[in-house]
């Protein structure tokens, strides 16, 4: 029996990735720079990489006041993301369930908390974790593994969405069913290891999930879809 649904935040809940990506390109246009977007997209799901964004600027850019003008514009548009599609059915629906709902991002609580709080949706979910609650962020399971320990329930009692390679890697370690929700900025993920992939959560009811997931035959339903 499913009796938790545990929800990654950035690209599954608003899409805060492809702005990120986005700005930076912006930046390296008006200033006339080259810029390889599928270098930054391979960021997504990570949190620890060495990447430097403002390499084409040269050494002797002012980094710090580089990376607060793209704060600053990132900001502007993160603020106006709306939730994206299915999200807050699922939400209702699994608080009527007498679900229990909880987050796992590699994101900071400020981060999480705060874009949560903002859209109205922090009183649904029963437990957060964030990546100050762990020694070690996706792909290792310590997040999902807090989760399901907060909620009391076990990891074949919960279900993951992800829309990342790092998060469903996450998901599967710790034991969990999972659902590959890719994003405009992480398409070209691999996701094999999920149970299920679908284009958005409006794709599926809720209802039609658990029953894929108490009898996966019932359904036609595939990680192809």
């Amino acid at each position: 029996m499913i009796r938790a649904l545990i929800f990654d935040f950035d690209g599954l809940i608003i899409d805060t990735e492809t702005p990120l990506i986005d700005v930076w390109e912006d930046m390296h246009q008006r200033a006339g720079l080259a810029y390889q977007r599928s270098t930054a997209i391979g960021l997504i799901g990570h949190v620890e990489t060495d990447f430097d964004p403002w390499a084409g600027f040269g050494p002797t850019s002012d980094r710090a006041a580089l990376e607060a003008e793209h704060q600053r514009l990132y900001r502007a548009r993160v603020v106006q993301l709306p939730v994206l599609p299915g999200v807050l059915d699922c939400l209702r629906e699994a608080k009527t369930r007498g679900l229990l709902l909880g987050v796992a991002s590699s994101s900071s609580h400020r981060h999480v908390d705060g874009h949560l709080g903002r859209l109205g949706l922090l009183p649904y979910f029963d437990v957060i974790r964030c990546r100050d609650d762990v020694k070690a962020t996706k792909p290792a399971p310590d997040l999902y593994l807090a989760a399901i320990r907060e909620l009391n329930v076990a990891p074949q009692e919960a279900i993951a969405f992800e829309d990342s390679h790092p998060g469903t890697t996450a998901a599967k370690r710790a034991g969990l069913r999972c659902v590959a929700i890719p994003n405009a900025s992480t398409r070209h993920h691999d996701f094999s290891a999920a149970d299920l992939r679908l284009g958005s959560l409006a794709e599926r009811p809720l209802a039609e999930l658990l029953r894929h997931f108490s009898d996966p035959a019932q359904d036609n339903m595939s990680t192809n879809s």
